[in-house]
């Protein structure tokens, strides 16, 4: 056996690349606004995380320009050694106020908060429960504990309850780990069932609020805030590619918790730290979140008008309560094909299919911004509409 055996036998992409329904790797030319350029030509965009539409936002550019004239453009090491700047605890701190949190720690990106935490955090006598339908960065976090790894059904609290009795008697130490906004469905956990089993079993509770944080509560501070339950979260994490238009992610939490986690998540030893414009561009969209809540009202009437769009319609969109709306095609090359003819009529949204979505489920994901105009998205239902009847998915 060659190791690059499996390399020689992947043939699937090349072949949805002759066939012309490649989708993905597509080279845009603009900012991730609205709309975008592609092959030359204005696109409305609805496959982007930009929730708030706050990367082309002026004061946002202007910080990142300005970090960069005064400390370049990178760190050259990890937070550990010589790679924390005096804006990266200034984040801390700021971020800490904002989630109501003891402390925050941020790290590079999101994937490497997920990946530290939870194997820092779960050892081998410990048992993390997570949701079948978590993150793909949850998964690989709990692939590298030594601990034992527990899935239960997607939000589904009676097999969390299951999961949670059958090792009640164990004196392990336990922690549930659970996406707040699943990624695919667009669907929130349910929160009060998930801390009623965690104070019933004596569980931690570990919300990844990468597609929450700006998108769910009254001020944007995510599910916790959402349900009113943020005393309840033991570990709040987020990224700041989505709502805060940049690059990186944090974990939010007790003092001593966060102090743990630093000195021991390899993910953020051993990688350089956000460089100074990634930094500088999440506090001024932090200063906006903070000063401009109209924006999260504005997508949440977005939100609502293009659900009600596709269920009248007749598309199935799932339990989708938040701007990522799925909307379920089902065979793989009727997803793809329905994702080229979005395309050619000048629509970017996103193509999911196995592993990303169970086998035969595929869907394509689309997902707002507050920006979005009226007239985009009549554009956009008016064209689903079309392919929807065209492909037999609608009446």
């Amino acid at each position: 056996m060659d190791i690059f055996d499996k390399c020689h036998k992947f043939t699937r992409a090349k072949e949805a690349i002759a066939a012309g329904i490649y989708p993905y790797f597509q080279q845009i030319q603009s900012g991730p606004g609205s709309e975008v350029i592609i092959n030359g030509k204005s696109m409305i965009m609805i496959g982007s995380n930009n929730y708030l539409g706050l990367t082309g936002h002026p004061k946002v550019i202007e910080a990142g320009i300005s970090a960069i004239r005064k400390y370049g453009t990178g760190c050259t090491g990890s937070r550990f050694l010589n790679g924390t700047l005096d804006i990266h605890e200034e984040l801390e701190k700021r971020l800490a106020r904002f989630l109501n949190r003891e402390a925050v720690l941020c790290f590079s990106t999101g994937h490497h908060v997920n990946q530290g935490c939870i194997s820092t955090l779960v050892g081998k006598k410990d048992i993390v429960f997570t949701d079948r339908a978590d993150h793909a960065s949850i998964v690989d976090g709990t692939r590298l504990t030594f601990g034992k790894i527990v899935k239960y059904k997607h939000n589904d609290m009676e097999d969390l309850c299951r999961a949670l009795k059958h090792y009640e008697n164990h004196s392990a130490g336990k922690m549930i780990v659970t996406d707040g906004v699943f990624s695919m469905e667009g669907d929130i956990v349910n929160l009060p069932g998930l801390v009623k089993l965690a104070n019933q079993f004596n569980a931690r509770v570990y919300v990844d609020d990468a597609h929450s944080v700006g998108v769910l509560g009254k001020h944007g501070r995510g599910t916790g805030e959402h349900f009113g339950l943020e005393d309840q979260i033991d570990l709040q994490m987020g990224t700041f590619s989505k709502s805060f238009a940049s690059l990186g992610g944090f974990v939010a939490g007790d003092e001593d918790v966060i102090h743990y986690i630093k000195h021991h998540a390899r993910s953020l030893i051993f990688t350089a730290s956000a460089p100074p414009a990634s930094v500088a561009t999440v506090l001024a969209a932090l200063d906006i979140i903070e000063s401009e809540p109209e924006r999260i009202e504005q997508l949440r009437k977005i939100t609502q008008k293009m659900k009600r769009g596709y269920d009248s319609l007749g598309f199935d969109t799932g339990k989708s309560e938040t701007p990522i709306i799925p909307i379920k095609i089902g065979k793989e090359e009727d997803c793809l094909m329905f994702w080229k003819l979005l395309f050619d009529n000048g629509i970017f949204a996103n193509p999911s299919i196995s592993p990303a979505v169970p086998p035969g489920e595929a869907i394509i994901r689309t997902s707002y911004m507050a920006t979005h105009t009226e007239d985009e998205l009549n554009q956009i239902l008016e064209i689903f509409a079309r392919l929807g009847k065209q492909f037999g998915i609608i009446p």
